[in-house]
């Protein structure tokens, strides 16, 4: 799985003013590999980009990614904003 998370970091990092402030978190279910992507709230913008096209570009490509087995790769932008606070 380290191999998915190198080429999203290869992909946002260009993308992003604060570059060190990215993190992903993995997380399993019975039909995804779900990995978490969150950064600087200013840079979350840049990363969806206008009308979400640069977030989807970036899921098409990380979608692509081949597992051994039936499970799917699936890449969650978080917002920025707290969870239930």
């Amino acid at each position: 799985m380290k191999d998915i998370e190198a080429l999203i970091l290869a992909i946002v990092k260009p993308l992003v003013s604060h570059p060190e402030r990215i993190s992903i978190e993995q997380s399993e279910s019975e039909r995804f590999y779900e990995f978490h992507l969150s950064m600087d709230p200013a840079d979350v913008g840049r990363v969806i980009g206008r009308r979400g096209r640069v977030a989807q570009a970036i899921r098409n490509v990380v979608y692509s990614f081949r597992l051994q087995g039936n499970k799917r790769v699936r890449l969650v932008i978080e917002d920025g904003k707290s969870k239930n606070s």
